[in-house]
Formats: structure tokens, sequence, C-alpha cells
């Protein structure tokens, strides 16, 4: 099984580098990138997984409508994308669930950063895509953790990839930044070996080299952005389908035995 996700938020990501961005262009960027994803899945006829950003969806409403019209799914990536309360799990699904009229399952917090699995169950989520179970310097150290689905404190935990044993990080950054043909062949070879495979990328990747050169971002996140990554991700959907079935992330929750 395989599932594309998104996390659909504010483009935050210059204030990382001590870089300003207006909010306006914070969400009108990301709604660039979001409808290049939405084009590049309807044409690979590929269902995803959208973790969207309350405040992303109360401004972009029409982006959020489509991606309910063309079957995806949307889980919670919390309230904002630049802080954190204890009450944002249970009102941003709320409130996405009042936005859409859809049922919210998931959540995904930002940064993927650690979130208390009780938290999430008292707000009503069946499953947590937060955890990245290798070490990130500066962010995470969470090489001890499972890589494949399981249930934690009552919570279903959904992790994204990394390679068996040596646990390299199957994310973004890293789709830029090696070969295509490697990151196909990884792939690739974590489903052969796990029957699971959970990637994870952001509208902002989708956006010209030279919108992200403007906003201060380093060389290395700048590399195979734009057109690169429509094409690179277009060639890694082609490259895997023959092998498994991309679903939304509820799907597989009701289809693994045990979760």
């Amino acid at each position: 099984m395989i599932f594309l996700t998104f996390d659909l938020e504010e483009f935050d990501l210059p204030t990382e580098f001590g870089n300003q961005i207006s909010f306006e262009d914070q969400l009108s960027l990301s709604a660039i990138g979001a409808r290049k994803i939405l084009s590049l899945l309807k044409e690979k006829n590929v269902k995803a997984t959208f973790f969207v950003t309350v405040v992303f969806a109360l401004n972009n409403r029409s982006i959020i409508e489509d991606i309910v019209a063309d079957g995806h799914e949307i889980g919670s990536h919390g309230w904002s994308h630049s802080g954190f309360e204890q009450s944002d799990p249970l009102r941003s699904r709320l409130e996405l669930e009042n936005i859409t009229g859809k049922k919210v399952y998931g959540f995904r917090m930002p940064r993927l950063q650690k979130v208390d699995e009780q938290l999430l169950l008292d707000a009503g989520y069946t499953y947590d895509s937060s955890l990245s179970p290798t070490c990130i310097p500066g962010r995470y150290n969470n090489l001890g953790k499972p890589i494949l689905p399981h249930v934690k404190n009552g919570l279903r935990e959904l992790p994204v990839s990394v390679t068996p044993f040596l646990k390299f990080p199957l994310f973004w950054l890293a789709f830029h930044l090696i070969p295509s043909s490697i990151f196909e062949f990884l792939s690739k070879w974590t489903l052969r070996k796990t029957g699971y495979l959970n990637l994870y990328f952001h509208p902002w990747e989708f956006l010209d080299k030279s919108i992200l050169k403007k906003h201060g971002l380093p060389v290395y996140i700048q590399y195979n952005t734009g057109e690169k990554m429509t094409k690179r991700l277009g060639s890694l959907i082609k490259s895997l389908s023959p092998h498994a079935l991309f679903l939304c992330c509820n799907d597989i929750c009701e289809s693994i035995s045990g979760l």
C-alpha cells in the first residue's frame, strides 16, 4: 500500500531562515502549489491525503472544495502552521469538518513534532501521521521508533516512510537532492520489504525556483522544484503504480488487520 500525503499550510518556511514573508504571500503561494498538485493527481488518477491547517482552509475554500470533489482525504494539520495550543486538535477537526462536510479522521503535527496520543484520541481522531522514525539533527531523534503502522496508547500511528535497516528518510528533501532513479529504487525496495510506503510533500515545492530564491530559501531547498518537481513526482507515481495501490490514509487504517 502506498499513500501520497501533502501538508497544505501557510508558506512560512522563509521565516525559519530569518526572512520575512507577508501573510498574503504565504497563502497565495501555497494555493498556487496546491492547484499544481491537484492537476497532477487528476492526470495520474491517484488519490492522496491532504493535511490542512484551518488558516489555509478558511482562506482557500475553493481549493478545499476541489480536494473533496476529487475524492481525496482531508486531515488536520492543526489550526495554523506557526503555533500550537492544546485546543488545536479538537477545534481544527471541528472547523475542517464544518468547512468540508466530511469526517476528519487523521492528524499531522506541523513539522512532524511529537503530539500526545491521548490529546488526539480525546479530540476524536482515528490516526496520527506525525512520526518520522529516523534522526533529523535539530528536529528529532526517533531511530528507535517502529517504521510500520501500529497502535500506540490506543491511537493508530502511520509513520512517514524510511528505508528498512538504515532508516534513511524518504522525505521531501531527499526527493529533491538525490537522483530520481535512486529515490525510486529506495521507494520500491521499502515497499517490497514492508508493504507500506508513506511519502509527504508540500505545495511550495511546486513553485518556481525564482520564487523560492526571492524569499531567501537556501539553494539546497530550491533544487529540483517547480516544473522539475512536477515531472519527478509524476515519474515516481508512474514507477510505483504497478507495484501497489495508492490509497488515502483512512483507507489504510481500515484495511490493516489489527488497526
